[in-house]
């Protein structure tokens, strides 16, 4: 069968860049077996010929209604799929789907009838609020990350902006690459609608939240961007156990130094 990908360069890119950060995820051990999800608008690479496609699967309901993604195209890493299966091949663990006219259904077109994640409807949410404000993100991805999960167990931390200027702190860069900080989630029902919700509230003022317990969901130009942002925050949040680790409270960039970072480098915060 011939793979959707074939003779189309910008979409083959958009997949492969999908492939690296899904091996990163699994790499840094945030995936363990299927856990994370990736889901990547994917509507500016389609054309013509891809709009014409079939459907490979019946109408599949979203579990919610999305004005904003009326004939949107997704890549969606697929329900029980693994991150590292989804590095060596990732049209075979995940598939892309069209949003239909109803604007609460989709259809697979491609390239196998892979079921997309049972957080779809979430991620699918926070894309039609992306489009709905005139973002110019594309992706979202979902993922374990150790440390950032572990500090979510400290009931301390939790507070708004307590991690942040935490793990600002810390390392210079993190303020850099992760200007508008970390969101925070309490605990709620993983794939649940108020989930999704408070998600969506918290990514009002940042591009990436820490669901108490769980995880971290982060929105992005592209997914590499959003793994980046995890990524300086995991750094941080390791510079910060490690210290802890050696017996001692690491002391961390001052209010002033961030502040002074804050105008050198133009940042929001």
């Amino acid at each position: 069968m011939k793979s959707i990908l074939e003779q189309r360069p910008a979409l083959t890119q958009e997949i492969e860049k999908i492939a690296e950060v899904a091996g990163y995820l699994w790499q840094n051990g945030w995936a363990e077996r299927n856990g994370g999800n990736i889901t990547v608008n994917v509507t500016e690479l389609v054309d013509d010929e891809i709009r014409q496609m079939p459907p490979i699967s019946d109408a599949i309901p979203i579990g919610v209604t999305l004005p904003e993604l009326k004939n949107t195209y997704f890549y969606c890493k697929g329900t029980g799929k693994r991150m590292r299966d989804l590095a060596r091949k990732p049209m075979t663990n995940g598939s892309i789907i069209r949003i239909l006219d109803d604007c609460a259904s989709y259809v697979i077109i491609a390239d196998e009838p892979v079921m997309p994640t049972s957080e779809l409807p979430s991620h699918l949410t926070v894309h039609a609020q992306l489009i709905a404000t005139g973002s110019n993100y594309r992706a979202t991805v979902h993922t374990h990350p150790i440390e950032l999960v572990a500090m979510s167990h400290n009931r301390e931390m939790l507070g708004k902006d307590v991690l942040t200027n935490l793990l600002w702190s810390m390392i210079p860069e993190t303020k850099a690459f992760c200007p508008l900080g970390l969101g925070i989630v309490p605990y709620e029902l993983p794939g649940s609608n108020t989930l999704a919700q408070a998600t969506l509230h918290q990514l009002e003022d940042y591009d990436v939240v820490l669901w108490e317990k769980h995880g971290v969901f982060a929105k992005g130009i592209d997914v590499m961007d959003a793994f980046d942002q995890i990524d300086v925050l995991s750094k941080s949040a390791k510079i910060y156990v490690n210290a802890r680790a050696m017996g001692f409270m690491p002391e961390g960039m001052s209010q002033e130094q961030m502040q002074e970072m804050s105008r050198a480098f133009n940042l929001p915060k």
